[in-house]
């Protein structure tokens, strides 16, 4: 009981700091009139597109509220709808202070950079340490209402449900958007991307915050509940092993973590010196030491047999760390690979595309080494507990890795607005040198979001085997091999359906902006203004309209094969999905950053400069990996876990 009340106060914590960081955030000088009118034009967009977006996802929570209610238990859908409500609590909140703070960020620019970073990673945390705040204490609430782990499993499912509407449609947002300004902006009209004259410009900034905030928060939230979830229930069924206390330990590791992140969190702050990287890189490395220190005293309190426990702990926390510099390797412009693909742009964009797409799949070699080793030496150091603590260790110091990510889209709202704003050259290339560090933060937190995605997956596939009485899944069983190969369809489908919807959605905004360069007279002499409000209601109706099937395909699928095909053949499709899901989202994922690295690296002069045909052929491979590292491959990281907390839900009734 102690470790439920010690991370109660925790959350606590962690909810009263974000709330002071709000504070301060808006105590900071907002700019002048030109900057407030263009952060408030990007505020009111992207609550616009929150709004209709909840009002769709109050219908579908309201139904699987009535559904549990009638064929589980009311308890249940309680918790669901406890959930559901918590991740969206969570984006929200994220979503206004990021909106509240990208002025105030490049108003702080026009002094020192460092004032710069620290409000707009000020904003990234408030957004890390509210969805871990808020995931602590809903777990530890239901815990201590219902005593039982089992239904909490539905609190997870809450999350997922929110989750794979939020992400999928915040992507879409983006990505048609950020295609529309890209195409007709920068191709057609040669403008630079965030010239005031382009209309889509003002939708694009929105984007970011809709699907980089709202939308990655969302993702986040929900592994970080699920792993949470998955490893107390494996430890009730683990004290005959290790003690009375290994039910509750997942929850307490959390709570550490929380103050890791904390305290990382103070390191950024009173840091002065060296590169904005450095500086972020420092607050995370400290958070993992304090939190590999920590780990170790709370798991000898806590345990009888503890040293295993404490090494798979520790195992997540390095896994966590090294997908993350493997993925800056693959995506950074400061390495090889992304240079390299950059070269393969002087020969035309199909070369550029071709090199993006190997570049992509040759980056699943290491990502998956590292969690098939981190699944060998956990399980054998603790069994199928150590496997869920690896788990929780991977995202236990999710309050400031979430932060710099959530940083990112702030910061590339700001570069925007200065050049929106006209606030001159050398404001402009200090907010994009914090942009350029928000390009390889979210890179890196993109691959941190699929290697816990995937180890939490797996986790939830061994709960469903508990839960569902699944002893073995025989591979020669005709419906296991059925439920397999229809898993690894799933995520296939699932991406050409986001992906589709990307093409739909930017295809009217691709229109109306060409419309508006074409009817506006004196747009593009600058003596007209664009009419951005067409274009993000274009992008919000089209990507509420089109995210929809998606999620409705990942919702049904677990349901159809179970109870059509049974419980041994949902064993399999989860192995499917969870196999191929985590390739094709590495692969997206990275091919995405590197293509839009790539461009970076040639507009700073390199291989011909901005206006080349070299870079021309650039923005045509990073138009092609927007909607893959932005919209369909972080929502894999989504669909698998969702396809496997929903396995768990109808375990009973199967």
């Amino acid at each position: 009981m102690s470790i439920l009340l010690l991370s109660s106060v925790v959350a606590f914590i962690s909810l009263f700091y974000a709330l002071f960081l709000a504070y301060r955030l808006k105590q900071k000088d907002r700019g002048d009139e030109k900057v407030r009118e263009i952060s408030q034009a990007i505020r009111d967009g992207a609550m616009s597109f929150l709004r209709k977006e909840y009002c769709f996802l109050a219908i579908f929570v309201g139904a699987v509220f009535l559904l549990m209610g009638f064929f589980l238990s009311w308890s249940s859908a309680g918790v669901f709808v406890a959930g559901a409500a918590l991740s969206v609590l969570a984006g929200n909140i994220g979503m206004r202070i990021a909106t509240m703070s990208n002025g105030r960020t490049v108003w702080a620019v026009r002094n020192n950079i460092k004032e710069g970073l620290d409000v707009a990673f000020n904003a990234g945390s408030v957004m890390g340490l509210s969805v871990v705040g808020f995931g602590i204490l809903g777990i530890a609430s239901a815990y201590w209402i219902f005593g039982d782990p089992q239904i909490i499993f539905s609190f997870g499912f809450g999350a997922s449900a929110v989750a794979i509407f939020a992400r999928v449609g915040g992507g879409i947002y983006t990505k048609a958007a950020d295609v529309g300004a890209d195409l007709v902006g920068k191709i057609e009209a040669g403008i630079p991307e965030d010239d005031p004259r382009n209309p889509a410009t003002i939708a694009d900034n929105v984007g970011d915050n809709v699907g980089d905030v709202a939308g990655m928060g969302a993702d986040l939230f929900e592994s970080y509940v699920d792993s949470i979830i998955a490893a107390m229930v494996l430890g009730t069924v683990s004290v005959g092993v290790f003690g009375l206390g290994a039910g509750l330990l997942p929850l307490g590791l959390a709570a550490l973590g929380c103050l890791a992140s904390i305290a990382g969190n103070l390191i950024i702050k009173f840091v002065k010196k060296g590169s904005p990287s450095n500086i972020l890189n420092s607050g995370i490395m400290g958070a993992s030491l304090i939190m590999a220190v920590g780990s170790y005293f709370l798991i000898r309190y806590s345990l009888d047999n503890y040293w295993g426990v404490f090494a798979s702990v520790l195992t997540g926390l390095v896994a966590g760390v090294a997908i993350g510099f493997i993925t800056e390797y693959y995506t950074s412009a400061k390495f090889r690979p992304t240079r390299e693909l950059a070269e393969s742009s002087e020969t035309g964009a199909a070369t550029n595309i071709i090199s993006g797409l190997a570049l992509g799949m040759n980056s699943t070699i290491w990502p998956v080494l590292i969690v098939c080793f981190s699944i060998f030496l956990s399980y054998n150091l603790a069994g199928v507990y150590g496997i869920a603590l690896t788990a929780v260790g991977m995202l236990s110091t999710l309050g400031i890795t979430l932060a710099t990510d959530s940083y990112g889209p702030v910061a590339d709202n700001a570069a925007g607005i200065a050049e929106m704003a006209g606030l001159g050259q050398d404001v402009r290339e200090r907010a994009e040198e914090l942009d350029a560090v928000g390009n390889t933060t979210a890179a890196i937190g993109k691959g941190f979001a699929i290697g816990s995605a995937a180890l939490t997956a797996i986790v939830l596939l061994i709960s469903y085997a508990k839960v569902a009485g699944v002893a073995v899944v025989d591979l020669l069983n005709p419906l296991v091999i059925i439920g397999v190969f229809l898993g690894a369809l799933l995520p296939f489908v699932f991406s050409s359906l986001a992906m589709r919807a990307v093409g739909k959605a930017a295809y009217a905004v691709v229109n109306e902006v060409r419309r508006q360069f074409r009817e506006i007279a004196g747009l593009m002499e600058g003596k007209a203004k664009a009419d951005h409000e067409r274009c993000i209601e274009i992008v919000t109706v089209g990507a509420l309209k089109q995210m929809i099937v998606p999620g409705l395909v990942a919702v049904l699928a677990p349901l159809a094969v179970g109870f059509i095909f049974g419980k041994e053949a949902l064993a399999g499709l989860l192995v499917g999905s969870i196999t191929s899901g985590f390739l094709l989202a590495i692969m997206m994922a990275n091919s995405g950053g590197a293509w839009d690295n790539a461009k970076k690296y040639i507009e700073t002069g390199e291989l011909g400069g901005k206006g080349s045909e070299t870079h021309k052929a650039a923005v045509v491979g990073d138009t092609v990996g927007d909607p893959f590292k932005d919209t369909a491959g972080p929502s894999l990281n989504i669909l698998i876990k969702l396809v496997s907390i929903i396995s768990i839900i109808i375990a009973p009734l199967l």
